[in-house]
């Protein structure tokens, strides 16, 4: 039954009425409307299996790439810095290692000085090292040593007791020679006696010398 303008009632339509309408569709529209519908699901096919995983590699590609020329420029940043740094503290470092004395230098002191005294002539009787004494940098107070740390420390003094035999001359050309070391070495304290009863003018001279190390070695 139609109401109105010829439109069908919808609560009385059948299936006989539906297949009558799609019969009067022309086929080449179904046709058209069939290939654009196949086209459209192709491409949604072939964009979410191939080419949406593509997009994606390409993009963390990318992105990967992105992060290490950051890195990149980062390190470029900090090489330039540690090189500003070393520059800084070169001078500092050579005069250090230079003037101070390495642990293993401390070590092999009493082979240092005895080569020196054996060209002059004389003998070291007596070489004992104390115990080493820390030097605070600017600004530090005096504290215990288990509170202290490596950063307060400037350098450490190593007071060394001596006792060497030999002629006056010689002890004078001794130290002079060991003056003339690049190391750091002060004749703190000296006593000379002449040995008595001796035809050859021997003296006996002792005291405290003073040597001076790195801080990272004595720490």
């Amino acid at each position: 039954m139609c109401i109105g303008g010829g439109i069908m009632d919808l609560k009385n339509i059948t299936m006989d009425d539906l297949k009558a309408k799609f019969a009067t569709i022309d086929k080449k529209t179904l046709i058209k409307f069939g290939s654009g519908f196949g086209a459209i699901l192709i491409f949604l096919i072939i964009y979410y299996a191939i080419l949406n995983p593509m997009v994606k590699e390409r993009k963390e590609i990318y992105n990967d790439k992105i992060t290490k020329e950051n890195e990149i420029i980062e390190l470029e940043n900090n090489i330039i810095s540690l090189k500003k740094v070393i520059k800084k503290n070169k001078p500092q470092f050579e005069k250090t290692t230079t003037l101070f004395h390495s642990k293993a230098e401390v070590e092999g002191l009493y082979e240092s000085l005895s080569k020196h005294a054996a060209v002059n002539g004389l003998v070291i009787s007596k070489i004992a090292k104390k115990e080493p004494k820390p030097i605070l940098k600017p600004g530090n107070a005096n504290q215990k040593k288990e509170n202290l740390k490596q950063s307060m420390i400037s350098h450490y003094e190593i007071p060394v007791d001596y006792e060497i035999k030999g002629n006056f001359l010689g002890y004078i050309k001794f130290k002079r020679a060991v003056s003339k070391q690049r190391k750091m070495l002060n004749f703190d304290k000296e006593t000379i006696s002449i040995v008595q009863n001796d035809s050859t003018g021997a003296i006996i001279a002792s005291g405290e010398l003073t040597i001076v190390g790195l801080p990272n070695e004595f720490f």
